[in-house]
């Protein structure tokens, strides 16, 4: 052993012991590539603060002496069958482990036989990896059974300035955004990236103006909640410290109309959430755009990390039509099922049930096409 640092593995289960891990998981953050905004201590805390149920965490730490270098943020899920989940849930679009790059090898080893240990009989179900996440390492290491099925679609663009995005599209289209970006300048729309000691007000600005653009249509319920809204609050000001997010402010004629949050990682950016109130419509502004050209406006010099990667400007999950008009490029998340022998029961009800959701989601898809097109 002489010469050589001894490596352990912990399993955390108490939020103060959480909180008190936030100085390593920042340090251990900024040493892994694959990292996205949702990896982060600020956010994955704060969730777990407005979300997490006394005597279900679940984290999973690998150091090398003192030093972390490997850690799952995960919690424990009873329904509908026994698993180890990652933090985060549903409102954060990508999920993962952290793993050092420099001592990726041990550490994915070490924290694969950490969570085999940690399951007993529950199953480890990873939705929302993104291709290249670190918990692939993991994955291929796994020594008992396992499947890898489809999740949710992302969009993705090159993180470039907004010249060239725009430059991206046919001919015709980029006129088109040319000229609205000619008529957001002159209708004076300005923008104004909020410092740390504003964010939280932004934020309720942000928030209340979401509300309002979706008055009488269908909304996401969760961004209306007040659990939602405090774990928004929480997180975002230490992630702007940070550098991990930013919130910007746009105004019209002296009054705020639009606030839009931007997580960004080493590698990855993308626009979470934003309200615009309908003045911007009434007045022939287009939202899409505005929100585009500030958040390419965030990363197009080149993400912290430009010498490793490429950046990238995800457009996070959904496939809504608005998103095709920058021909973004499709990423389909993954999702990582990893069992012991006696959970294959579990595994295979998993994989049954996604295959069933996948069916009849085909079914639906052919009925509205054979819907749509019954008056040609």
């Amino acid at each position: 052993m002489h010469g050589r640092t001894a490596y352990s593995t912990e399993l955390v289960t108490g939020e103060g012991a959480f909180a008190a891990l936030g100085p390593d998981w920042v340090r251990l953050y900024g040493r892994c590539g694959a990292a996205t905004p949702f990896q982060s201590h600020a956010w994955l805390h704060s969730w777990w603060q407005s979300y997490g149920r006394p005597g279900r965490l679940r984290l999973l730490l690998v150091r090398e002496g003192d030093d972390l270098v490997a850690a799952a943020p995960l919690m424990l899920r009873r329904a509908p069958v026994p698993s180890l989940v990652p933090l985060g849930g549903a409102v954060s679009d990508y999920a993962d482990v952290l793993i050092d790059d420099r001592r990726a090898d041990a550490a994915a080893a070490l924290l694969a036989g950490s969570l085999s240990r940690a399951a007993r009989t529950a199953l480890i179900d990873f939705r929302e990896v993104r291709p290249g996440g670190a918990v692939e390492r993991v994955f291929d290491l796994w020594r008992g059974p396992r499947r890898r099925v489809p999740d949710s679609v992302c969009l993705e663009l090159p993180a470039v300035p907004m010249d060239e995005l725009v430059a991206r599209l046919p001919s015709a289209k980029a006129q088109r955004v040319r000229a609205k970006l000619r008529k957001l300048r002159a209708l004076g729309v300005e923008r104004h990236a909020v410092g740390p000691h504003e964010v939280d007000a932004a934020l309720r600005r942000l928030l209340e103006l979401h509300r309002l653009q979706w008055q009488g249509r269908k909304v996401t319920s969760e961004h209306l909640r007040t659990r939602f809204r405090e774990h928004l609050v929480r997180s975002a000001g230490p992630m702007v410290r940070s550098g991990e997010a930013v919130v910007t402010e746009f105004r019209l004629d002296g009054e705020v109309v639009a606030v839009d949050l931007t997580l960004t990682s080493p590698r990855l950016a993308g626009g979470y959430l934003y309200g615009a109130h309908p003045v911007l419509r009434e007045r022939k502004a287009d939202v899409a755009v505005i929100l585009l050209d500030a958040c390419a406006d965030h990363v197009g010099s080149g993400l912290p990390d430009t010498s490793r990667a490429p950046g990238t400007l995800s457009l996070l999950r959904g496939d809504e039509p608005y998103k095709h008009h920058w021909r973004p490029r499709p990423v389909v998340n993954q999702r990582l099922l990893l069992a012991r022998r006696r959970t294959v029961p579990l595994l295979a009800a998993v994989a049954c049930d996604v295959a069933a959701r996948r069916r009849g989601k085909d079914v639906l898809h052919r009925l509205g096409e054979r819907s749509g097109g019954g008056g040609s």
